[in-house]
Formats: structure tokens, sequence, C-alpha cells
């Protein structure tokens, strides 16, 4: 285990520091948290704004103003843990890691500076304008082709399975050049990832997900040899041309370990967005009939929905000296939960704050993205994966409405949230 390795297992527990408010019941993992955060958020940062949630082992920051210092001070507060399980691993799960090819190495979200900074010059420019103008088009084909089999099939549909799920999945195994032949291996290697990093699964499951992330790390480790051999128009080939231009900056194993990461950080949360945006469109008819006559409004819906209802509603931070939040001070090796949940709804930063606003003119004040150095990369690429897939079935279909009197349940995780299953009529 080393410095860089891309997953890293907790060593030990900090304390609360010194004076600092504990709450000792309190988890992102309670059922009442993961079926309604917001609400619980909101009272939590009106407790106190920041204080050591013990079931967690993590100090919880919950306001805007310090979320933004933690994410603009990324040499006190660095992202080495953001990639991280949240509790310590079975031995069953950890033999499985432990196999001598399982080498992948921090690379985006998880590398401090300055090397953070180096690999983001190349994997940014793979992030272009230009490259997500070549996405626009299967993006809208592909949506349209789902639209057709939902169609096709009647209502009452599952947008999970009929849309939201395939659709990003399939958007950036085809950005990062994987064959289309490949699609169901990969989303069923890449579709538990969020329980290993972000849950608490049991040791059963910890070891089958350790299974599954050996298999794709070796898979995306052939992937790269063979695209070396044979590039194409895609992220796989950038990467490859800018190492071999740039062996110092950027090395092979650092290819390989984006290519690694960005399969599931480019579709897991676009999945919940897509979702969460009709859960907060269809309630509200009117608001789904303007975007259908005017796709001008669906960018600023999106931004509405990330701040209101997000896909991801919290991030994690380690401190690497001792420094002051909240008026206490914090020793070096203390992890930070910072809770976008209470700082999204914030009342002096938006007026009533726990209404959908389709027209709120500062909604992308939100903090869902990140800021700083490590800003989602991947943050165009969702919104506008989102917005052409709302604008499409506003258009397509503007009766569409939400299944009556369905129970939303939600995967237990401390970061991503949307539903499991999202059944749809019309």
């Amino acid at each position: 285990m080393t410095d860089h390795d891309y997953h890293r297992q907790r060593s030990e527990i900090p304390p609360a520091p010194a004076g600092c408010p504990v709450h000792s019941t309190w988890s992102p993992l309670n059922d009442d948290y993961l079926a309604d955060p917001y609400t619980i958020a909101a009272r939590l940062a009106a407790d106190h704004p920041v204080f050591y949630a013990e079931k967690l082992g993590y100090l919880v920051v919950s306001r805007m103003e310090d979320l933004e210092m933690v994410f603009t001070d990324h040499e006190t507060f660095a992202s080495d843990n953001v990639q991280d399980p949240v509790f310590p691993l079975a031995p069953e799960a950890q033999a499985v890691l432990a196999s001598p090819d399982f080498d992948p190495v921090a690379v985006m979200s998880n590398r401090p500076e300055p090397d953070h900074g180096k690999i983001r010059v190349y994997t940014r420019q793979g992030f272009s304008a230009r490259r997500l103008r070549t996405l626009e088009p299967f993006i809208r084909a592909r949506t349209h082709e789902l639209i057709d089999t939902m169609l096709d099939a009647g209502p009452p549909a599952e947008f999970v399975d009929a849309l939201a799920f395939p659709m990003p999945g399939e958007t950036v195994f085809r950005f990062i050049g994987f064959p289309a032949a490949d699609d169901e291996l990969l989303k069923g290697w890449c579709g538990d990832r969020k329980a290993f990093s972000w849950g608490h699964p049991s040791p059963e499951a910890q070891t089958e997900i350790a299974r599954h992330m050996l298999d794709y790390w070796r898979y995306c480790r052939a992937f790269t040899a063979d695209k070396r051999a044979n590039r194409g128009d895609d992220f796989a080939s950038e990467l490859l041309d800018a190492q071999e231009a740039n062996p110092d900056d950027l090395t092979y194993r650092e290819v390989e370990s984006i290519i690694y990461g960005l399969s599931f950080a480019g579709h897991e949360a676009v999945t919940a967005l897509m979702c969460n945006t009709l859960q907060c469109l269809l309630p509200r008819p009117d608001d789904w009939a303007a975007v259908g006559a005017d796709p001008t409004l669906v960018a600023n819906a999106v931004e509405e929905v990330l701040r209101f209802n997000s896909s991801q509603i919290s991030w994690r931070r380690i401190t690497t000296s001792e420094t002051e939040i909240g008026g206490y001070t914090v020793p070096a090796g203390t992890t930070i939960f910072l809770n976008f949940a209470s700082a999204n709804r914030q009342a002096d930063i938006w007026e009533d704050p726990d209404t959908f606003d389709l027209y709120r003119p500062n909604a992308n004040r939100h903090i869902s993205f990140g800021k700083g150095v490590h800003y989602c990369l991947g943050a165009k690429m969702a919104k506008l994966e989102t917005q052409i897939v709302t604008e499409i079935l506003a258009q397509r279909m503007p009766g569409l409405r939400l299944v009556d009197d369905q129970d939303f349940t939600y995967f237990p995780n401390i970061t991503f949230r949307g539903p499991n299953e999202l059944r749809l009529t019309w």
C-alpha cells in the first residue's frame, strides 16, 4: 500500500477535535437520512454547522462558506481519500485486491497537487468542446432508440433500466473507446463500485465487488495495450498520444488508471441526475410543458435539480496539517465529510431554498460538482447528457408522468443519490 494507490484503507479513525460537538447516532447511511437527507441536514446544520459524526468517524462540515474554503485550500484539505472505502475492508476482500497485478494508481479526484495538476492538463484536453460535440449525435440517436423501445412496450416503464442506466454507461464507454460489444460486461463490473467506496457492504459483497474490480482492472490494462497499437478517435487514444509526447508528466500506468477510474465516475452520478430531473419536473406539469415548448429552459432546470435534489450530496477530504474549521482546531489526518445537502439549500444564498424553481436566477451557485482545482472534470458531460435526454423526453412524451403512489428507495451510500427505480407512465 503506497501513498498513490487508487484505493487505500483507513488505518485508524481519528477522534473528534477538542471541544467540537459530537453526534453519536447520526450517519448518512441511516435509513431516514437516505430517504430524505435535506430536512435532516438542515436541522443538523442549524444545531452545529461543524460537528463530529461518531458512527462515521468524520468531521461534518455543513455551510457553503466552509465547504468553499475546504475545496479551494487543496494544500490543507487533500483529496487523497475520496475513492477509499469509508469503512475497513474485510480480510477476504483485501486478499482479492492483494493480487500482484492489481496496481492502479491515484490519478484525478484522489491525487494531490502538484501531480494532479500535471495529469489534469491532459485529461481536460480530452473533455474538450470538440470531443463533447462528437458525442452529441450518439447521445441523441441512442436516446431516441431507447424511447422508441419504451413506447413500443407501452406503459408503464421503469426508467432506470429503460434509459437512465444504459445511456450514461454507453456514452462514457464510447467516449473512452471501449467496443460496444463489451457494454454489458463493463456495466456489470462497474455497477457496484459505489458500494465499495461509499457504502458499507457485507464481507461477502465486498469480496464479490473486489473480484469485479480486479477483472475490470485487467480488462482496462489489456484494452490500453491494444489501443496503444490501434489508435482511434477517442479519449484513450488522445491520452496515449499525450503520454508518449510527455512521458515525464504522464506515465503509462497513469493512463491505464485514468481509464479505470473514469468508467464509474462517468455514469453513476449521471444516471441519478437523469432520474432526479424527472422526479422534480414531472410532478409539476406546468414546468414539464414549459421545457417541452422551450428547450432553452432545460439547462437551468438541470442546474436547479443539482441544487434542489442533487445526484451527489457529499464529498470527502482529509487534513494534511493542523488547521481551523468553524472555530475548532482540527488536527492533521482528520477526515472531512462535506455535506452538500445542507449547503445547497442555504437560506442566505437562495430565496425559498426548499422549493424547486425552474426559473431560479442563481441555480448554478450550487456546490454539487465541487470547486477549485478538483472541480469535477465530467460536469459538462453530465449536464449535456441530462439536458439532451430531458429535452427529447419532454418533446416526444409531453404526457409523461410518474406512476402514482410509488415508494422511492435509495442505495445505501454516503455520496450518490438517485432512486433505485423510477416508474413512469403516459
